[in-house]
């Protein structure tokens, strides 16, 4: 008879549907969290005791997930870009996809070089003003690549062309972006 009752008591309990687990979060969030992490990623990137101009961070946020990438040159500052983006509320978990560049004397004797080259020509000069300089310099192995964003599409060639300049270098690809609003300016 228990037995009986047992299993009665079971299949009245399977015959109800079970309540709705409630999650804490949503699939997607909504825009202004989307919006909020990216503005704080962002200042966390250019806080970044040890993030120079030959360093280039780019991040990609997507639901409660924060992807970093691009290429460093101290292997620390890979760990310490995941770090300060772990702890931004609401940020799950960060992909690290940063590429640590290998060490190299004659990478870092073409980064001195191409410093000089970009930054210390006149019409370049106002962006080596401050902290956080817009032209990032990019070398491995001897190939450079230019990031960051530039006022105009002169100052672009101008910077591409400086960097052709210097001996030693196997390639560059000049990857730097016109400022939005500055393109159309352009005679």
């Amino acid at each position: 008879m228990k037995s009986i009752l047992a299993v009665l008591t079971v299949c009245f309990l399977l015959s109800f549907p079970a309540p709705a687990q409630k999650s804490s979060k949503s699939s997607q969030p909504p825009p202004q969290f989307t919006q909020r992490v990216t503005r704080e990623v962002r200042h966390q990137i250019l806080m970044l005791p040890y993030y120079s101009e030959f360093d280039v961070i780019g991040f990609k946020v997507q639901g409660y997930t924060v992807t970093l990438y691009g290429k460093v040159v101290r292997p620390s500052l890979k760990d310490d870009a995941a770090n300060s983006i772990k702890k931004i509320e609401g940020v799950e978990h960060v992909n690290n996809q940063i590429e640590v560049l290998p060490p190299s004397p004659m990478d870092d004797r073409l980064r001195a070089r191409l410093f000089r080259a970009i930054y210390g020509y006149s019409s370049l000069q106002r962006y080596g003003v401050g902290s956080n300089r817009p032209i990032h310099i990019i070398v491995d192995r001897g190939h450079v690549t230019l990031e960051g964003v530039v006022d105009n599409q002169a100052d672009k060639n101008v910077a591409g062309i400086r960097a052709n300049s210097v001996p030693g270098i196997f390639s560059v690809k000049n990857n730097l972006a016109v400022a939005p609003g500055n393109a159309k300016k352009q005679t």
